[in-house]
């Protein structure tokens, strides 16, 4: 698995377990919608700040969303 995808599951396994929908994710974290669901999905790759502010938002760290949850190796 590649780490945009592992980013994306970790995301979303995140926003869901705090019952935020993708668009109240994305307000607070200062982006858009769709590019939230791209990020989710794998499609797109996320910035350092991006990936800071919703660490931020989801009170976890920013690694936290770069762990393969399997404890699989990243490529």
């Amino acid at each position: 698995m590649n780490l945009r995808n592992v980013f994306g599951l970790n995301l979303q396994r995140l926003r869901r377990e705090r019952r935020l929908s993708q668009e109240q994710l994305a307000n607070l974290a200062g982006c858009a919608r769709a590019y939230l669901s791209g990020a989710e999905a794998g499609r797109r790759n996320a910035t350092l700040d991006m990936i800071e502010a919703l660490a931020r938002v989801l009170e976890v760290k920013p690694a936290d969303l770069l762990k393969d949850p399997a404890g699989r190796e990243t490529r």
